[in-house]
């Protein structure tokens, strides 16, 4: 397994990373994260198809960039990868297509070759795709042997427009998904948020799919502006200090919903996935060292299921920690480069909803304010 890193910049390869003396024309896959503003210029797309002529080319917008161990905006951020036994499988559905997100995660999977698949990496756009739903159809119909992990596409701070795209310029409303085929395959994820649950229980008393209309029979943005005293006025961006902790099942670990945008006149709150009505659910703080240490722990993970150090880690975070972090931001990546080493190569994008499991292999789980590994080898 050969891989190189790039980063694309003022129309440039600004930067290359590859201590695999890779010849760019035997890459079989190309995987970028970059700003919208540039992934829906044709530019870049036709500069990193002439790069790698023969490579499969996966991209997708983000609310910022991994690129080694650094966290960039107003990039995009590409890795290379060429196989020595490994196969691949690529497809794209759009979600006009379907009556759901539901179906069309069914169909991303019915597109596969079952036969020997080990991992589905899911880009997904972050602002017309429900992810629970997606996740859920892709559950629905997968092995359970197969690892499902990957993200929601991002767009900054504005929540505009997402954009994803499988060879060909990246649009709104696509969900790409690439199959990994192979014996060879070392695959582990990890995920942490960092994230402490406080406060009493509630339960979910009215809600729409991701739509939040009440908490224990109370107006939900009403208990959010209590809770938020003076930060209120600063709505849904404050919001993202205090996510929801929610029990989606009560043989389940807890997930973190954050808050995408409110509806002052409905009096309503939409998070970035599903808030199902009888939910327990409690409020969740963190400071910065625990997010930190929340990275270090999903890096600790990925090596408690496979020994050998990955050669590529796909980090995908949340906008959320981003906003919170602020300038220490890259502190959460560097943790993950302390565990890992410099033999792997970290790639990765900050996302509107993280898809990993939550235990090892498991059905895979939307994530927000979270940070998810992916990580791959190849054994020779």
């Amino acid at each position: 397994m050969k891989i190189a890193s790039l980063l694309y910049k003022n129309n440039i390869f600004f930067r290359e990373r590859n201590n695999e003396n890779m010849n760019f024309n035997e890459a079989q896959l190309i995987i970028g994260f970059g700003s919208r503003e540039l992934l829906s210029q044709d530019n870049p797309f036709n500069e990193i198809k002439i790069k790698f002529p023969n490579a499969q080319i996966a991209l997708c917008s983000s609310a910022g960039e991994i690129f080694k161990n650094e966290v960039l905006d107003n990039t995009i951020s590409l890795v290379a990868l060429q196989f020595k036994s490994t196969s691949l499988e690529t497809t794209q559905v759009r979600i006009d297509d379907y009556s759901s997100s539901f179906e069309a995660g069914k169909a991303l999977i019915q597109n596969f070759s079952q036969e020997n698949l080990k991992l589905i990496f899911v880009l997904s756009d972050g602002g017309k795709v429900n992810g629970s739903e997606l996740v859920k159809g892709m559950n629905f119909l997968k092995n359970n042997e197969v690892l499902i992990t990957g993200g929601l596409a991002g767009d900054g701070t504005k929540f505009e427009k997402t954009i994803v795209g499988l060879n060909q310029r990246p649009e709104s409303g696509n969900i790409i998904a690439i199959g990994f085929y192979g014996d060879k395959l070392v695959l582990s994820h990890g995920s942490s948020g960092g994230w402490e649950a406080f406060g009493i229980e509630r339960t979910i008393t009215k809600a729409k799919a991701n739509v939040l209309f009440e908490i224990d029979h109370k107006s939900a943005l009403g208990i959010y502006k209590k809770y938020l005293r003076e930060y209120a006025d600063e709505l849904p961006e404050s919001a993202l200090h205090f996510p929801l902790s929610i029990k989606l099942d009560e043989d389940q670990d807890p997930v973190v919903r954050a808050i995408l945008s409110i509806d002052a006149e409905n009096q309503t709150m939409t998070f970035a996935g599903d808030i199902p009505e009888g939910s327990k659910v409690r409020f969740a703080k963190a400071n910065f060292d625990q997010l930190i240490d929340a990275s270090t722990e999903a890096a600790i993970s990925c090596l408690e299921m496979s020994k050998d150090k990955p050669k590529l880690a796909i980090l995908i975070s949340c906008v959320g920690r981003k906003i919170l972090l602020g300038n220490r931001v890259e502190e959460e990546v560097e943790a993950v480069e302390a565990i890992f080493g410099d033999h792997t190569t970290l790639t990765g994008f900050y996302s509107y909803g993280e898809i990993s499991p939550l235990k090892p292999l498991a059905n895979c789980e939307l994530h927000n304010q979270t940070m998810t590994i992916t990580c791959i080898n190849e054994i020779d």
